[in-house]
């Protein structure tokens, strides 16, 4: 623990703001990860959490909600008294608001243990009170889930860890939880986060599209806060920023090879490594499809790139699209000539 590994890359402690963005990130990829997937939570889920009241102008549970806001962006814990059970795991109950914790967030349950098994459970738990983290929020549609796994009381082996960790420290950890938002990670009595942000210096949907639950792997302390119990954790400051030699690896006039990974009005952008993504503006997509990017190419096309610019500070690059592959369909841009 807390070793130094050679390279260290520059420190980048973390700003509240940082921190408010977990919930406002942790919304904005829980609702493209259920579009992508809407069932990949149903034998977790099995019935919504309801509200005693929903959230509205001059409504006294706003406050509540704007609490469990504070409580997600913080990772604090909190023990809340268990009401309920479902097929699906615990209702609990907090200044009005009915919350949800799935059966696989349940550090109690027995694994392998049968439905009616797990049910008896779940049963034997109403009345009792559970350290708890909220994992995700949206009051729009009532949803409040929280977990035991996150919410575990510090190991008091962690104290002697709190007091030599450092920002810049290189560590070996235990992956305990994935979320919307980010992973927690066991780092030896106590537990950390790394943003969805921090995971890859490329694009993210999901935390569980990258780590698996019980990995271990080495993270980068970004920084330290005993007081309120946070440490903030990276993966991808343990690898060179792609952008920093950009302009060394990739020169104006250059034909690359990458993928699409999002198609927007303006333009496509396409991935030429880990990392490094540029932009094909309209007006570089072949005559005639300015006002149609989508009908040109789509995300996951492999295409072939001429570099334009690269401007390593702002980490932009501008890209003109030369050629499309679709299987083993291959489509030219046009037949206007490129500028080297």
């Amino acid at each position: 623990m807390g070793q130094r590994g050679e390279w260290i890359p520059p420190n980048a402690p973390l700003s509240e703001e940082y921190w408010q963005s977990l919930l406002r990130d942790g919304a904005n990829r829980g609702e493209a990860l259920a579009a992508r997937d809407p069932g990949r939570w149903d034998d977790e889920i099995t019935e919504e959490p309801t509200t005693h009241a929903g959230p509205g102008e001059g409504n006294p549970i706003d406050d509540a909600w704007r609490e469990a806001r504070t409580l997600m962006d913080e990772g604090q814990v909190v023990e809340l008294p268990v009401v309920g059970c479902n097929r699906g795991g615990l209702l609990v109950e907090w200044k009005g608001l009915q919350g949800f914790v799935p059966a696989s967030h349940l550090q109690s349950l027995t694994p392998m243990g049968g439905q009616a098994e797990r049910q008896e459970e779940l049963r034997h738990l109403i009345g009792t009170r559970l350290p708890l983290r909220v994992i995700e929020l949206d009051p729009t549609s009532h949803r409040f889930v929280l977990s035991e796994r996150t919410g575990d009381a510090a190991d008091p082996s962690g104290e002697q860890i709190w007091s030599t960790l450092e920002p810049g420290d290189v560590c070996e950890g235990r992956v305990t939880n994935l979320c919307s938002f980010g992973a927690f990670v066991d780092l030896g009595g106590f537990e950390g986060l790394i943003h969805i942000s921090e995971l890859s210096w490329g694009r993210v949907g999901h935390p569980a599209d990258v780590l698996e639950v019980g990995e271990t792997l080495e993270v980068y302390v970004l920084n330290v806060e005993p007081e309120r119990e946070r440490v903030g954790l990276s993966i991808k400051r343990l690898q060179p920023n792609p952008w920093e030699s950009v302009d060394e690896r990739y020169a104006v006039g250059e034909l690359v090879d990458g993928t699409v990974t999002h198609v927007v009005d303006f333009g496509a952008f396409v991935q030429v490594e880990e990392g490094l993504e540029g932009l094909v503006h309209v007006s570089e997509l072949p005559s005639g499809s300015a006002d149609n990017p989508h009908a040109i190419v789509q995300e996951g096309d492999r295409v072939s790139v001429q570099v334009l610019d690269v401007d390593r500070a702002r980490r932009r690059m501008g890209l003109r699209l030369e050629q499309v592959q679709v299987g083993a369909e291959i489509r030219g841009s046009d037949d206007r000539e490129t500028e080297g």
